[in-house]
C-alpha cells in the first residue's frame, strides 16, 4: 500500500510506520519535525502542519490510506490550541482524502471521549459520549471523532479506534512522566482504593491500527465505527505504577493523599494557572484526579471479533522491554 500516516515521527505514530514498513508497504509521514532517521529508513517525510489544509492535501496525493494520529495531547493548554490541532487538523485529513480520492481513514481516538467522571467498569462501545469535560483535550477528540465517523460513505470509509493509556520504551507522555515524577519523588496514590485500568502496551496499538485498515472499505462492517482498543486485561492502577517504576529501578509510590485534598489541589493549581504568568503546566488537574480516581476498562470484544485484535505483547513481555530500554548499555 501507499500510506500516509500524519504524526509519523510520534509514539504510536512512529509505531504504525515501524510495522508498515516491515511488511513492505510504502509509507509517508507528515508531521511539523524533519525525524532524518524516519528518512535514512526510506519513509518520505513531510513537514507541515496538521492544520494547513494546503499541506495535508499535498501529503495525502498518491496514497490508498491514511492513518491520522496526528493530534494535541495533554491535560493542559490553550483551547485554541486543541481546537486547531484536534478539531481543524482531522477535518482537514477527512476533505484532503475525499478530494484526493482516498477510500480508507483511520483515525486514533481515545476512550476519554466517553469518560464522564464516574467508573466504567466493562463498558463497550454503546457508551455515549460524556455529556460535558474537564479538559481540552477528551472534548476536541470527541468533536474529532464524530466528524470523522459522520464522514464515512460510500466513498471514504472511516473507522475510529480508541487505544487507552499507551505506553511503551520511548514513551513521552505516559512512561516518561510517571518515571520523571519517581525521579522526583512527588508521585502519590490518591485515596485508598486501586481501581481496575486498562493500559496499552504501544505494538499492540499500532497492530490494531494495521488490523483496522486492511479490513476498511467503502461498505464495510467496521466502516462509520468506533472500537475500543486496550490489552484486554485490565489491572489494579497504582500497581502497575509501581511495575513501571521498578523498571526504571525506581521505589514503589508510598505517598497518599485523600481524593478531597487532591481535588481542591487541582481546582486551585487550574485558576492559579489561568490568572497567573505560569509557565508548563499544573502538577494536578481536576480531570486528572478523577482518572486516577476511578476504574475505566473496556471491552475489547468488538475490536477481537470484527478487527481480528488480540494483543501480541503481554504486560510481562513489555514491562521486560521497557527495563531493557531503561538499562544502562
Amino acid at each position: 500500500m501507499r500510506v500516509l500516516v500524519t504524526g509519523g515521527g510520534g509514539f504510536l505514530g512512529r509505531s504504525i510506520v515501524e510495522q508498515l514498513m516491515a511488511r513492505g508497504d510504502q509509507v509517508k509521514s507528515f508531521a511539523r519535525g524533519a525525524y532524518p532517521d524516519l528518512s535514512a529508513r526510506g519513509v518520505e517525510v513531510v513537514q507541515g502542519d496538521i492544520a494547513n489544509p494546503q499541506a495535508v492535501l499535498r501529503a495525502a496525493q498518491g496514497c490508498e490510506v491514511v492513518f491520522h494520529v496526528a493530534a494535541k495531547a495533554g491535560l493542559w493548554g490553550q483551547k485554541i490550541d486543541f481546537h486547531k490541532a484536534n478539531v481543524l487538523g482531522t477535518e482537514n485529513v477527512i476533505r484532503a482524502c475525499q478530494q484526493a480520492g482516498i477510500a480508507r481513514l483511520v483515525y486514533t481516538s481515545s476512550p476519554s471521549v466517553v469518560f464522564d467522571g464516574r467508573d466504567m467498569e466493562g463498558v463497550n462501545e454503546s457508551v455515549p459520549y460524556a455529556p460535558a469535560f474537564r479538559a481540552h483535550y477528551p472534548r476536541t477528540k470527541a468533536l474529532a471523532e464524530q466528524r470523522l465517523l459522520a464522514a464515512n460513505s460510500s466513498s471514504l470509509a472511516t473507522v475510529a479506534l480508541r487505544p487507552h493509556l499507551l505506553w511503551g520504551p520511548h514513551d513521552t507522555q505516559l512512561t516518561k512522566s510517571i518515571l520523571a515524577r519517581g525521579h522526583a519523588g512527588t508521585l502519590a496514590r490518591i485515596g485508598q482504593r486501586d481501581p481496575l485500568v486498562d493500559f496499552t502496551y504501544i505494538e499492540n496499538a499500532a497492530r490494531a491500527h494495521l488490523l483496522a485498515a486492511d479490513k476498511l472499505a467503502p461498505g464495510s462492517r467496521i466502516s462509520g465505527k468506533p472500537f475500543f482498543i486496550s490489552q484486554g486485561e485490565p489491572v489494579p492502577l497504582w500497581a502497575f505504577v509501581d511495575r513501571l517504576l521498578a523498571a526504571g529501578s525506581l521505589p514503589p509510590v508510598r505517598r497518599i493523599i485523600s481524593p478531597r485534598v487532591a481535588h481542591c489541589a487541582g481546582t486551585v493549581l487550574e485558576i492559579a494557572y489561568r490568572v497567573l504568568p505560569l509557565r508548563g503546566e499544573p502538577r494536578l488537574t481536576r480531570f486528572l484526579v478523577e482518572e486516577l480516581c476511578t476504574a475505566h476498562w473496556f471491552d475489547i470484544s468488538a475490536a477481537r471479533r470484527e478487527l481480528g485484535y488480540t494483543p501480541i505483547v503481554s504486560i510481562e513481555e513489555g514491562l521486560r522491554r521497557l527495563r531493557a530500554s531503561l538499562s544502562p548499555a
